[in-house]
C-alpha cells in the first residue's frame, strides 16, 4: 500500500505526522511527504521517507494560480498512483481532493486540524475568506473521511452541513512519544512561564504578555518567555517590532524558535497557551508529559487536555486578569506545581500517547478500504 501526505510546510509534517508516517511503515505501507521545501525535508529523508518538493501559496487567492497549484498536485498523484491520500491544513485538504477525485483515487483522508485565522479572524478579510473556504469544503469533503481533534470543531462541520455523520470522526490529537518526552525534575530556581507558539495575536499573545505585566507590578518573582517564531505567512502574525517593543520593556523574554522544545521544558516551571482556539495542540500535550502544569484558555482543543484544577488551569479567552491570577497560584505553590504536573503525565498515558492515537487512526485508513470496495 502506498500513502501521500500533503501539507503546507514540511515542519508541519515531520513535527505532527512522522510518528503515524512510521507506524505506516511498520504494516507495510510506503509514505511519501509533499509540501514545500524547507528546512525539514532532509530530516524527514534522513527517517527513509521520500519527500516531494511542491510550491503551495499559503496566502495566495488569485483562481489562475491556484487552479495551476490544483493541476500541479494532480499530476504528481497521477505519477505517484497512492491508495491513498491524507490531506492536512486548509488549502491541501481543498485542493488535495479535488485533485484526486479527478483521478477517481478513492481512499481521501482529510484531518480538520484547526480552523486557523480564517475562522477565528474577525477583520473584513478574515470573513471573506470563511465563505469562500466554506464553499470549497463542502464541494472537497464529501466523499472523504474527515479526522477532527476535538469535539468542537466536528460539532461546527455537521452544523453547517459540511460533513455527514457516518464521515466524521474525533481523534485527540497526534499524540505524544512517552519515551521521547519522559518527566522532568522541575527547575528549583526563579518559576520560568513559558508561551510556546507561533507568534500570532490569536494564540494569546498580547494577554500573555498582559499578565506578566500585571504579576511584575504586584512583584511576584518570576520570568516569562515568547518561545516561537513569527509567522509571516498568517496574517494574524505578531509584528517583529512589537516583539522588540516588549522585550525592551523588560517584561518578556523572546526566546525565538527553539529546535529542542524539551530543553525549554527542563528549564521551564509553567506551560500556557491563552489561545483563542485550537485543534488539539501538541505543545501541551508534550509538556503535561514532561510533567509540566498548564494554564491555558478554556477552548476547544485545549480544554481536551486541561482538566481544569487537576492538572492545570483553564481562565477565559482574552481575559489577561483572570490568566494572571491563575499563574500567580502555581508561581507561587512549587508544591501544586509538582502535583499538578504529575497529573498531567497521567493523563497522557491514559489517553494521548501515539501508540493510541496511530491505533484509531488506522482503523479510519481500514474504514477506507472496506468503502472503496
Amino acid at each position: 500500500m502506498k500513502a501521500v501526505f500533503f501539507a503546507n510546510t514540511d515542519w508541519y509534517l515531520y513535527n505532527f505526522r512522522l510518528e503515524y508516517a512510521k507506524f505506516l511503515r511498520t504494516k507495510g505501507w510506503e509514505v511519501i511527504f509533499v509540501a514545500p521545501s524547507g528546512s525539514h525535508e532532509s530530516l524527514i529523508i534522513d527517517e527513509g521517507f521520500r519527500f516531494i518538493p511542491f510550491r503551495i501559496s499559503r496566502k495566495g487567492i488569485n483562481p489562475f494560480v491556484e487552479s495551476k497549484t490544483i493541476s500541479r498536485f494532480e499530476t504528481i498523484l497521477a505519477h505517484e498512483k497512492p491508495d491513498l491520500l491524507q490531506n492536512y491544513t486548509v488549502k491541501c485538504v481543498i485542493y488535495g481532493s479535488i485533485a484526486a477525485k479527478r483521478l477517481n483515487i478513492r481512499r481521501i483522508v482529510n484531518s480538520i486540524t484547526g480552523l486557523g485565522y480564517s475562522f477565528v479572524g474577525r477583520d473584513p478579510l478574515a470573513f471573506i475568506i470563511r465563505e469562500i473556504v466554506l464553499r470549497l469544503y463542502r464541494d472537497a469533503l464529501k466523499g472523504t473521511q474527515v479526522l477532527f481533534e476535538n469535539p468542537d470543531d466536528r460539532k461546527l462541520f455537521l452544523d453547517r452541513k459540511l460533513v455527514t455523520e457516518n464521515q466524521a470522526h474525533v481523534i485527540l490529537g497526534t499524540g505524544v512519544n512517552p519515551n521521547r518526552f519522559r518527566l522532568i525534575s522541575m527547575p528549583d530556581n526563579t518559576p520560568v512561564v513559558v508561551l510556546p507558539a507561533r507568534m500570532l495575536w490569536d494564540k494569546g499573545v498580547d494577554e500573555f504578555v498582559t499578565a506578566a505585566r500585571i504579576l511584575n507590578e504586584k512583584n511576584i518573582k518570576a520570568r516569562f518567555a515568547l518561545v516561537g517564531k513569527v509567522d509571516d505567512g498568517n496574517p494574524s502574525s505578531v509584528p517583529y517590532d512589537r516583539l522588540t517593543e516588549w522585550q525592551k520593556e523588560g517584561v518578556v523574554e523572546i526566546w525565538g524558535w527553539q529546535e529542542n522544545i524539551v530543553t525549554v521544558f527542563t528549564i521551564s516551571n509553567i506551560i500556557c497557551l491563552p489561545s483563542y482556539r485550537e485543534g488539539l495542540p501538541k505543545i501541551l500535550l508534550e509538556a503535561a508529559a514532561c510533567g509540566r502544569p498548564i494554564v491555558a484558555t478554556d477552548v476547544a482543543g485545549c480544554r481536551e487536555v486541561v482538566e481544569d484544577g487537576i492538572n492545570g488551569y483553564l481562565v477565559p479567552v482574552k481575559n489577561a486578569g483572570k490568566l494572571a491570577d491563575a499563574l500567580e497560584k502555581l508561581i507561587t505553590d512549587p508544591k501544586l506545581c509538582f502535583e499538578m504536573g504529575l497529573a498531567g503525565r497521567k493523563r497522557v498515558e491514559e489517553m494521548f500517547t501515539s501508540e493510541i492515537v496511530n491505533r484509531q487512526t488506522y482503523e479510519i485508513y481500514l474504514r477506507t478500504e472496506e468503502s472503496a470496495r
